[in-house]
């Protein structure tokens, strides 16, 4: 008999033997990791292919941010919930989606922050500091527990 689902050859995807601790830890470190590649995407783009200006600079931020997700996707796939789903194109539009909705989120959230904290040398960092970790700890949830969710037992 021949498999005509794409997936049927994967292997069923079992149960992560890490914990929430591990995982924490990993999706720390996958997600500087991925900020070093968007920072260094847009800085190449901006820099070295003369995308510094208005508004090519809109195009090179999306361009980075596009790679740095993406980068994002495949990584915690592979080592951070190892365990999860493993469904295909539901998979990556279900990823899609999440970060589409926390990209807003971190720009209204900055735009709050902007709004509420008194100007200082330090308020645009701070207010991207805030809607970063937002944006972060959403992505962890939903990824966790939506994106990459682990079989329960019953279904095994």
């Amino acid at each position: 008999m021949v498999a005509t689902d794409p997936q049927a050859d994967m292997q069923a995807a079992q149960p992560s033997d890490i914990g929430l601790l591990a995982q924490l830890i990993r999706f720390a470190l996958i997600g500087g990791f991925c900020a070093l590649v968007d920072l260094g995407t847009y800085t190449l783009l901006t820099q070295v292919a003369g995308m510094a200006t208005s508004p090519w600079v809109d195009v090179a931020r999306a361009i980075s941010f596009i790679v740095g997700t993406t980068t994002a996707f495949f990584l915690n796939r592979k080592f951070t919930f190892a365990g999860g789903r493993r469904d295909g194109k539901a998979q990556v539009g279900s990823f899609v989606l999440l970060y589409t909705v926390t990209f807003f989120v971190a720009v209204g959230v900055n735009q709050l922050m902007l709004e509420v904290l008194p100007p200082s040398a330090w308020q645009h960092t701070l207010c991207w500091a805030v809607s970063q970790a937002t944006a972060t700890v959403i992505n962890f949830v939903m990824l966790k527990w939506v994106v990459f969710r682990e079989p329960s037992t019953e279904e095994n």
